[in-house]
Order: structure tokens, then C-alpha cells, then sequence
């Protein structure tokens, strides 16, 4: 039976030195595959410079919208942006994204991609803080800027969560359409399944694992993972019920339609 193929991908690399030093431990000790990088971040460029010591693991973007000042100084992010000139936390969530806004949002999201790129990352794949990547009415965003950076690895919306969660079946139904809809315009890789450490965990047992990819997403070095991290140093991946191998996401190379 083939084994479950897991990439445990720590999002933030960049945002503090607490959580580089956090994630580059982690990867040295073997128990992160891959990272996703803030552009803006005010440690990217330390982080940058040690990305070359982990050879087998995946570091991608963590396209930005929700912290810190843009790359780029368009007057139409204003309404996502607050006094300080910083992105304005969920804002993006809370007000109608019309078609100017959406063009800044592209010429961000390329720049925060081109810094990372002009810093030397070889970049993976595509994901987001606070999964901005997955609002609806900016997929055409991102899969512009997948075409204009030939970026063909996308993380996927959540689709497994504890026994305990409360999603609607309308919910559930949207993340499906939205999760095939990015494997196939502009055919993009995904793993089949996403969620945080937590949960998964939780559902392991339940689970009908072998032969999947899975996206276990990570915070470490958080001021709100403390205990993530902590569990992330221990033996939790020998404890699962079920083979596993730790894959990155250089290792996903199905692209629907495209076989």
C-alpha cells in the first residue's frame, strides 16, 4: 500500500527572526519540507539568505494582503490599506473588490513575487497570508499572476476539518468548486488535501490516507503556535496510523490536463 505523502509547509518565513530561526530548525531537524515567504515581511531578507542550506525542501510565496506595507505604491490598494500606509488586516474581506482594486492587487502580488525572486528564491508554489489567495473574487488575480510567473503549484482551501467544526454544507460545496477550479484553469498542481496540524491529527484515525498528498500547514514560531511548535519537535509523525513520506512541493507534479 502506498504510503500517505505529506508536505508540512510553515507559512510566515520572514515575518520575525523568531519564526525563521523557528522554521530553519525545524527543516534542519527533518519535520518541515516547505516554507512560504512574506516579500514584505521585515525578516524576509535574512530568511532569503539561509534558504540555500535546506536543498530538499520548497519555498514558495505567501502572497500578502492582510500585514505590513505593500511593495507597491498604487493609490488604488487604499481602500485595504490603513493610516500608517499597512495593509488593514481583513479588510480585503470586508469591502466590494472592483476592478481597479483587483488590477493593484495583480501589480502587488507580482512585485511581492519578483522581490522574492530578486532575493534568489527559486519559488515553489503559491499560497497566502490568512489564505487571501482563496477569496473568490480575486481568483482571476491569481491565476493571472500564475501565468505571468509560470508558477503552476497552488495550496489548496482547507478541505478536512475535526470532528467538531461547523461548516455548511454550502460552504464545503463552494471550497470544492473553488479547489477544482484552480487545479483546472491554468492547470495547477495541488496536494488532494489541506488542513492545519491540529486537525489533522485529530482526524488521522479516520481517515482513509494511503496513496494521498496532504498539506499539513504550520505556524511555527508563532506567539500563538507555542504548543504547535512544541508538538512539531515530537514524535507525532512516528505516532500516525498509517505510513507516511515527507514530501516537498517540488514533488507534486500532476498538472490536470496536461498528462
Amino acid at each position: 500500500m502506498s504510503p500517505c505523502q505529506i508536505i508540512v509547509n510553515a507559512d510566515d518565513l520572514g515575518i520575525s527572526y523568531q519564526v525563521n530561526e523557528a522554521i530553519f530548525n525545524l527543516m534542519t531537524k527533518g519535520r518541515v519540507t516547505s516554507a512560504t515567504m512574506l516579500a514584505n515581511g521585515p525578516q524576509v531578507a535574512e530568511a532569503a539568505a539561509r534558504i540555500r542550506e535546506f536543498p530538499r525542501c520548497s519555498f514558495g510565496v505567501h502572497l500578502n494582503l492582510s500585514e505590513f506595507k505593500p511593495l507597491t505604491m498604487d493609490s488604488a490598494l487604499a481602500p485595504i490599506l490603513n493610516e500608517a500606509g499597512e495593509f488593514n488586516s481583513n479588510r480585503i474581506r470586508e469591502i466590494h473588490v472592483g476592478p481597479r482594486l483587483r488590477e493593484a492587487i495583480f501589480h502587488e502580488w507580482c512585485a511581492q513575487i519578483a522581490r522574492l525572486r530578486t532575493l534568489g528564491v527559486e519559488l515553489s508554489h503559491i499560497d497566502s497570508h490568512h489564505h487571501v489567495h482563496t477569496i473568490p473574487s480575486l481568483f482571476p488575480v491569481l491565476k493571472r499572476v500564475q501565468r505571468v510567473s509560470d508558477i503552476r503549484r497552488v495550496r489548496l482551501s482547507r478541505n478536512i476539518y475535526g470532528a467538531c467544526a461547523k461548516s455548511s454544507s454550502l460552504l464545503l460545496l463552494k471550497k470544492r468548486l473553488w479547489n477544482f477550479a484552480v487545479r483546472h484553469f491554468y492547470s495547477t498542481a495541488t496536494t488532494a488535501r489541506m488542513t492545519n496540524l491540529k486537525v489533522f491529527l485529530e482526524m488521522a484515525g479516520r481517515m482513509q490516507a494511503a496513496g494521498q498528498t496532504i498539506e499539513v500547514m504550520v505556524h511555527p514560531g508563532g506567539p500563538l503556535s507555542l504548543n504547535e511548535t512544541e508538538l512539531l519537535r515530537g514524535r507525532w509523525l512516528e505516532q500516525l496510523p498509517f505510513k507516511v513520506q515527507l514530501i516537498s512541493y517540488w514533488e507534486l507534479t500532476d498538472l490536470p490536463g496536461r498528462r
